[in-house]
């Protein structure tokens, strides 16, 4: 059976294959012994092309392609590493400075006063100010579990306030506690005053001073603080499951609308949202275990689900009441 695929050229219609034109290949003979078959040898160190029978130097300086593993470590054993340290995208310069060891001296500290003298007059004070600002926000960051993305972006306000020179007259540790504030907004993952001022130790007057003193001079898109964007880590730090997290988040998206509480912070509709929603499914939380976490006084989170529970009955609706068995309007606490 003939296959389509099949070439329909007979025999003597098919050409054999040509062989490759010498014209276009490169040979290395030697020009002493021209032996077909040459013997040519790099010697790569000292650098010369050299032929293996009659020993004659055919090439010099010749470049080595192999590779240059070296060590330079106080430590024996092999080291693969080929480059130095990756360039740091917050810092200026080519950042190809020399960095002297402060080890391998045997204990006579020389290196050590080198290490200090070399730093002293190559590091710039710009770079070193931008260094433990850095350190100091990873440091804050990496102890609230902040991510990667929002340590970055808080690098990179901090950047532009150094390069402009907005620090002046400010502290520096509410410049990196709005810059870690500005960072979470804009990465969509809003803190509350309260969060930063206790994993920065300053006052909150004056990260807000210095907040939007940022947020004129800089430009910088603060975007805004919904009630939703706080629910879920709150439900998730009070220990609360799914329902009350979905219901809450439901009776914000109702209450922000009402006449009513127009008046109140997205903190404050949040958290009373909670406490109305844990008591619906029968797993209450009361309200200074909300204040504790959200940050919100006992009386404004009483004070706003008042007005919430006033108006219950527009805001638990069929949808909510039908789609949680446990929920019941009669848990819920009268104010």
């Amino acid at each position: 059976v003939s296959s389509p695929f099949n070439s329909t050229m007979s025999q003597a219609e098919r050409k054999p294959q040509a062989a490759p034109d010498d014209r276009f290949s490169v040979k290395l003979l030697c020009r002493n012994c021209r032996d077909p078959v040459p013997n040519i040898v790099e010697d790569f160190a000292s650098g010369d092309l050299v032929c293996g029978n009659c020993g004659l130097v055919l090439g010099d300086r010749i470049i080595d392609t192999r590779s240059e593993w070296r060590t330079f470590a106080n430590d024996e054993g092999d080291d693969p590493s080929r480059v130095g340290n990756a360039a740091n995208p917050f810092l200026d310069g080519a950042q190809l400075d020399t960095v002297i060891a402060r080890g391998g001296d045997k204990g006579s500290g020389l290196a050590k006063d080198l290490n200090r003298t070399h730093g002293r007059t190559t590091a710039q004070r710009h770079e070193r100010n931008l260094i433990q600002a850095y350190k100091e926000i990873s440091a804050l960051c990496d102890a609230y579990d902040i991510p990667k993305s929002i340590v970055d972006i808080a690098k990179q306000l901090y950047k532009k306030v150094e390069n402009e020179q907005l620090q002046r007259g400010k502290s520096n540790d509410a410049i990196i506690a709005a810059c870690i504030f500005l960072a979470c907004r804009q990465d969509n993952a809003p803190r509350t005053f309260k969060e930063i001022c206790a994993l920065t130790k300053v006052d909150r007057k004056d990260i807000g001073r210095t907040f939007k003193f940022l947020k004129s001079k800089l430009g910088a898109n603060a975007g805004t603080t919904s009630s939703n964007d706080l629910i879920a880590r709150f439900c998730s730090n009070l220990g609360l499951g799914q329902d009350v997290w979905r219901i809450a988040k439901q009776l914000t998206e109702k209450a922000k609308d009402m006449e009513h509480i127009s008046g109140k912070s997205p903190l404050s509709i949040a958290s009373a949202c909670i406490y109305m929603a844990s008591h619906l499914i029968g797993d209450g939380r009361d309200a200074k275990a909300i204040s504790d976490i959200a940050g919100v006084g006992e009386a404004t989170i009483k004070s706003t689900y008042k007005i919430i529970y006033a108006n219950r009955k527009e805001l638990l609706t069929t949808e909510i009441m039908e789609r949680n068995p446990k929920a019941a309007e009669s848990n819920l606490l009268v104010p």
